[in-house]
């Protein structure tokens, strides 16, 4: 039996610091990374076409991790839903809810750390968001149909990535946007080679955008780099895939 990492407390701290922490704190040296800080940001206010949207819509972020793009999305959105596989990330994300703060515990070297506080802008509508542990693959019914969903930096942590790919569709409403990012980090611990998109991943991305149409249609694709900080001199610096796309209105299709 494989432990899922993200139920760790290690990664647990990681990703609070990831999606929370100051750019200061996250990155300290006047060298180069900084375009990749704050990168839950981006993908809720970068992705989106807002002035597409509806006054009252409803979001769905999947893949939410400890909630920061959640939290961004409600300054915009009526209803937010964020979903996570791992309960402590889901945990923390209504620890964050309910307090508007938490503990991060940042790594700086060896067996020395420096807490953090972290706070939620007292601006957002923290009663706008709600969150869930769930399997983005085997969603619950009664979820609704969305204006807008969000999956970030999930599909190559899926087992089943073009399953899930062909079922979005039935989760957003005509005219609705789906923004996706991912690096294509395809690991066999997650996602078996037969199941990589594209041929053994050689044209990943083509094999998304097959899987999408003619149900989506993309509009903008785009690169996102983004770094996670291990410590203080260690750093994942990684570029994702950025698409947004715009689901078929059929109806006004057959007009």
């Amino acid at each position: 039996m494989i432990l899922n990492p993200y139920e760790s407390d290690e990664l647990l701290h990681q990703y609070l610091v990831f999606h929370y922490a100051s750019f200061e704190e996250q990155f300290s040296y006047s060298l180069g990374a900084s375009d990749a800080l704050g990168f839950p940001q981006r993908c809720a206010l970068e992705g989106p076409d807002y002035t597409a949207l509806p006054k009252e819509a409803r979001a769905l972020d999947l893949g939410c991790a400890v909630g920061r793009s959640s939290f961004e999305l409600a300054r915009v959105c009526q209803e937010v839903i964020g979903i996570d596989y791992s309960q402590t990330f889901i945990d923390a994300a209504n620890h964050l809810k309910i307090n508007g703060l938490h503990i991060a515990r940042r790594l700086d070297e060896g067996s020395t750390v420096t807490q953090i506080d972290i706070k939620i802008d007292p601006f957002i509508d923290r009663s706008r968001v709600q969150f869930e542990q769930g399997d983005a693959q085997q969603l619950r019914s009664g979820l609704g149909k969305f204006d807008l969903i969000l999956a970030c930096n999930l599909i190559c942590r899926l087992s089943d990535p073009s399953s899930f790919l062909t079922r979005l569709s039935d989760l957003l409403k005509p005219d609705g946007q789906l923004f996706i990012t991912t690096p294509f980090t395809w690991l066999e611990t997650y996602t078996k080679r037969a199941n990589w998109l594209g041929d053994g991943a050689k044209s990943s991305f083509l094999e998304l955008r097959r899987l999408l149409e003619p149900k989506f249609n993309l509009e903008k694709s785009w690169n996102l780099p983004f770094l996670i900080r291990e410590h203080a001199r260690k750093y994942q610096y990684s570029i994702a895939l950025g698409s947004r796309w715009r689901h078929v209105n059929l109806n006004r299709e057959l007009t």
